[in-house]
């Protein structure tokens, strides 16, 4: 009896920590690498998750905003706008909290940002 309790709470020990291990130490289930293509012509299917993507950083004045694009102009805005201008013009993967709504468009708020080389 002791025994079949003591490799029942050593699986769920080894459960407990694998599970960890996958979604990582704050808990959350890694991002997704999805190409702006996808995020661009499919975007409910990702809303209200973790996404990471590549794109060139650009923005616009009035209103000022700030976007990543590929080379056929499929875009994501990125917030906050403070942490990717300083990437205007460079080539980067971001990772973060993706939202679409039909009114505000594709937006991913910055958990990181990274320069690619040759961008």
């Amino acid at each position: 009896m002791m025994g079949a309790l003591r490799r029942s709470a050593a699986c769920l020990a080894v459960t407990l920590i694998a599970g960890l291990l996958l979604t990582g130490c704050g808990g959350e289930a890694p991002a997704s690498e999805v190409p702006l293509p996808v995020l661009a012509n499919n975007p409910a299917v990702h809303d209200d998750s973790r996404v990471a993507t590549r794109g060139v950083v650009r923005h616009f004045e009035d209103p000022l905003h700030y976007w990543i694009e590929d080379e056929d102009l499929n875009r994501v805005e990125i917030f906050p706008h403070e942490r990717v201008a300083l990437h205007l013009g460079e080539a980067v993967r971001v990772e973060g909290h993706f939202r679409y709504s039909p009114r505000e468009g594709r937006r991913l708020t910055l958990e990181s940002i990274e320069r690619l080389e040759g961008g």
